[in-house]
């Protein structure tokens, strides 16, 4: 396991230093945009390798919110910084009782070690029962939260659950996908808080996941013929 590096923040010095503040400190604000996605290519891509679309959809959101420090904001021990990669913490659900676990698999740069983590992962704990199945170890600091709801094809999903706590990572939820025009689409819904990323940082990911997800045969090229 990589221990992730955090980096202290000034924010007399960053850039976004009196907006985190403001939608911080004075107006405390969360947003949720829903988009529906082309996956044509990417779940072709996937069927073709023999490759489980979930981990390929983890990874590569995973994969596109790292590429933006606004996503990788955090509070630790009363500084504000950012961590230096975010990994993934997803629901794992269970058939026989209907309910779900959290799981988390370290990010790697390559999909196919990522992969194989993963499944790895689901042999380990997938059968354990509980909100933390991995053996009740803690998910890493740099964990965030990204999920689907497989069974809902839906037009708006939305999280604002702060409380007290200074959690800035977005939340990432996918639904069902569908057919429509001859493309293969995915309603995804990023919820972000306003201290950490604004409308731009979300366009710039959506950008990196449509075009990542147009060419992911690419990143299939070491995971080519492995089942899950």
């Amino acid at each position: 396991m990589r221990n992730p590096q955090f980096t202290p923040l000034d924010l007399r010095d960053w850039k976004r230093g009196q907006m985190f503040y403001y939608f911080a400190k004075m107006a405390p604000t969360g947003y949720s945009l829903t988009v529906d996605v082309d996956i044509t290519r990417m779940l072709a891509a996937c069927r073709e390798a023999g490759v489980k679309f979930f981990p390929a959809y983890l990874w590569l959101v995973t994969r596109c919110l790292n590429l933006q420090t606004e996503f990788r904001i955090a509070e630790k021990e009363g500084q504000i910084g950012y961590y230096d990669f975010l990994t993934p913490l997803y629901a794992s659900f269970h058939e026989d009782d209907k309910t779900f676990s959290l799981m988390w698999t370290e990010f790697r740069e390559e999909f196919g070690e990522f992969y194989r983590a993963y499944l790895e992962n689901q042999k380990c704990y997938g059968d354990n029962h509980g909100v933390l199945c991995q053996n009740q170890t803690v998910p890493p600091e740099n964990a965030y939260t990204v999920s689907c709801v497989p069974w809902i094809s839906f037009r708006s999903f939305s999280v604002h659950s702060y409380g007290d706590k200074p959690y800035y990572f977005p939340s990432v939820e996918a639904g069902r996908y569908y057919e429509s025009g001859g493309k293969t689409l995915i309603p995804l819904s990023i919820t972000c808080h306003h201290a950490a990323a604004d409308g731009y940082h979300v366009k710039c990911f959506l950008d990196a996941f449509q075009e990542s997800a147009d060419n992911f045969a690419y990143f299939l090229t070491e995971t080519s013929g492995r089942n899950g």
